[in-house]
């Protein structure tokens, strides 16, 4: 299930629902990312995050088949947060089950790597030097390579 929202989420409520019902699995891995309070040696104050509607969804809709390709998994919860953020909110979540947890770890590693670097989403900094569009950092471009 993907979801892209301003609304915040509750990382516990995703988990229960990754879990309700789930006795076929032995594994519930989750990730979730938060705004940080530095980055690139800056502070920063929020972050603000667009999307395009449709397109984005179909993205993430084609990772997670891509996932399920490579690993034994079950299921998928995708939450990306749009809008403005500031520090200490949720961004996203990526939960993954499986029945053990070599795939559930692989699966969502892959995921969050794709997220990173080619998921449809444009991000600006607000930092007190001004705003700042990201790229994908060079680190995260070469971990999606190894895939």
């Amino acid at each position: 299930m993907i979801t892209i929202s301003e609304a915040d989420f509750d990382c516990g409520n995703e988990i229960n629902q990754l879990q309700a019902g789930n006795t076929d699995d032995g594994a519930v891995v989750t990730f979730t990312g938060q705004v940080r309070q530095r980055n690139n040696d800056q502070d920063v104050a929020g972050l603000f995050l667009e999307h395009y509607p449709g397109m984005t969804e179909h993205a993430l809709g084609k990772i997670i088949d891509q996932a399920r390709e490579k690993w034994q998994i079950n299921r998928v919860r995708v939450i990306h947060r749009i809008g403005q953020l500031y520090v200490g909110d949720n961004i996203v979540f990526v939960g993954v089950t499986s029945a053990h947890r070599g795939d559930a770890f692989a699966a969502a590693e892959f995921i969050m790597d794709y997220l990173k670097v080619d998921a449809p989403f444009w991000k600006k900094e607000t930092t007190p030097q001004g705003d700042i569009w990201l790229d994908a950092r060079k680190t995260d471009q070469d971990k999606a390579t190894t895939w």
